[in-house]
């Protein structure tokens, strides 16, 4: 068997020419247009990249995009400020903090600061273009075996809980998993295999359920070339869908950000 290949540059161009659409009817309805507000604290340039990446999108979509740059020594009350100020203003359609941020800044709190109105990740968009691949199979997730390998409040938790809202039985593992050794026993059984950890190579190709769906959502570099957690090679050798790295979650999770917007910018006009 050959693992056939989900193509999330394929999906996410299909979604840009449906999200333009949308954009055009929006300004030709309301006579104006959605704006996405995005605050960055200092330079990481990871995050530069793809806040730049994604500023070029939203440009080729024809939703405006407005970056907030502020300094490492930001205080989280000068953050809270700023993020409330987003909150009024009447432009800003939708709001979100670029990660990471510095140490000094407690993450959990602050987000409670966004209103939810206009919080573009209330819907988490890693989680969402996770799902948005999964769906691309055609495969029912009724009363599959899904397992999620990470646990993250960014990732791993909000995967693990839209598979449960599809009525998938799901296990979660973590580094108490890997460490009492069942690592290996849970993906085994696994019918969709969900990996976000962002360690090379943690699964084997070996592991793999015959037939699976297998997402990777990890992402890291090495020696200039960019990683996924699964041996893909291997795995491809026995699952029955599986996720390039790069090319598979990666492409669609910025397009899920704009989904986002225009879904805010609708709410907001019904009221």
């Amino acid at each position: 068997m050959v693992a056939k290949i989900l193509d999330g540059k394929r999906l996410a161009v299909k979604m840009k020419a449906q999200i333009k659409r949308e954009v055009c009817a929006i300004k030709k309805k309301y006579g104006k247009t959605p704006m996405l507000s995005v605050i960055q604290i200092g330079g990481h340039k990871p995050a530069t990249i793809y806040l730049n990446s994604q500023e070029k999108l939203a440009g080729e979509l024809g939703i405006k995009y407005r970056k907030i740059n502020l300094c490492n020594s930001v205080s989280q009350d000068e953050l809270i400020r700023v993020i409330k100020k987003l909150n009024r203003d009447k432009d800003t359609t939708a709001v979100m903090l670029g990660l990471p941020v510095p140490k000094t800044i407690n993450l959990k709190q602050v987000i409670y600061y966004i209103d939810p109105a206009k919080n573009v990740e209330r819907v988490n968009p890693t989680a969402s273009a996770v799902m948005e691949i999964i769906n691309s199979t055609g495969i029912s997730l009724f009363g599959r075996e899904a397992v999620v390998v990470g646990h993250g409040e960014l990732v791993g938790k909000p995967i693990a809980m839209f598979l449960l809202d599809k009525l998938a039985t799901v296990t979660v593992c973590h580094i108490g998993t890997a460490g009492r050794g069942k690592l290996k026993e849970h993906i085994g059984r696994a019918e969709v295999l969900v990996v976000a950890v962002g360690k090379p190579g943690l699964i084997r190709g070996g592991w793999i359920k015959h037939g699976a769906i297998v997402v990777d959502v990890g992402i890291t570099k090495v020696a200039g070339k960019v990683k996924g957690d699964v041996e893909f090679a291997s795995a491809a050798k026995r699952a029955g869908f599986i996720t390039p790295v790069p090319g598979g979650v990666g492409p669609l999770t910025v397009m899920m950000s704009m989904r986002n917007c225009i879904a805010l910018f609708k709410e907001q006009m019904k009221k």
